[in-house]
């Protein structure tokens, strides 16, 4: 046997580091009791409550659970791909992990890819669990297939959307006022940006909301699961805030 007393250093495979860093990223999502809150507990909580919600507010015509499911959805995919990132990575700045991160072989790209495999990753458990939990609540999804198609395309343009808008928040604003922003604008758009309350309830303003992010989203996937097809303006929406969003975090973007 031959030993090698030469050490051999270098980086190691650029496919060995990103499922490392996501490996990481998924562990400090867990661990996270306030991201969990956020991500999961939340939505759970508001979807039990939507099989009486028509007590409280006015869904309009059909069955609570099959109304507000859909924007339970949308909720989930805003929660991880906004608030939570946009909190974990603003005090991640001001610990001055990210620049400590920036340092390592793994290039700046690598880590963002990293914080995006996590958040996939979590969202496709939250989804998965969210329609089980609904289906046994009473939940009974039109569209087939198709349906669930959409959901998968939405969720992927939703995550662009507020991903980009968490990092522009993130990487602009100090960890304190990130904290106070996103937990602003997460109760904002969960009480009236569209998402759980269909659009239609909201009367004039209805149209405006269509071109929030949570407005398409929300209403994108409850048209999906009623089984009609949402059209192009969910798309073009969330592609246009995802764009905007991502151009400006991008010149934007403080590492510390």
């Amino acid at each position: 046997m031959t030993l090698d007393l030469f050490p051999r250093p270098g980086a190691a495979a650029p496919a060995a580091m990103l499922r490392s860093q996501v490996s990481m990223e998924l562990r400090l999502l867990l661990r996270n009791g306030e991201q969990l809150l956020l991500t999961l507990v939340i939505p759970l909580m508001l979807l039990i409550a939507g099989t009486h919600s028509d007590k409280v507010v006015d869904l309009g015509v059909g069955r609570p659970i099959d109304i507000v499911t859909p924007g339970v959805l949308a909720l989930a995919i805003m929660s991880t791909s906004f608030t939570s990132l946009a909190i974990a990575t603003g005090f991640e700045r001001r610990y001055g992990v990210l620049k400590r991160l920036g340092a390592s072989p793994l290039p700046r790209s690598g880590l963002m890819l990293g914080k995006i495999g996590a958040i996939v990753l979590v969202e496709a458990a939250q989804l998965v669990v969210l329609c089980v939990v609904a289906r046994v609540l009473g939940w009974h999804p039109h569209g087939g297939v198709a349906a669930f198609g959409w959901l998968a395309l939405l969720a992927v343009l939703g995550t662009a959307a507020f991903g980009s808008l968490a990092l522009l928040i993130a990487g602009t604003l100090r960890a304190e006022a990130t904290l106070a922003v996103a937990n602003l604008v997460y109760v904002l758009l969960l009480v009236g940006g569209g998402l759980i309350v269909p659009l239609s309830r909201y009367g004039g303003a209805q149209h405006a909301l269509k071109l929030l992010p949570s407005g398409a989203l929300g209403q994108g996937l409850r048209d999906a699961f009623h089984g009609t097809s949402p059209g192009l303006l969910p798309i073009v929406v969330l592609l246009v805030w995802a764009a905007i969003a991502g151009v400006l975090a991008a010149r934007t973007f403080k590492w510390e």
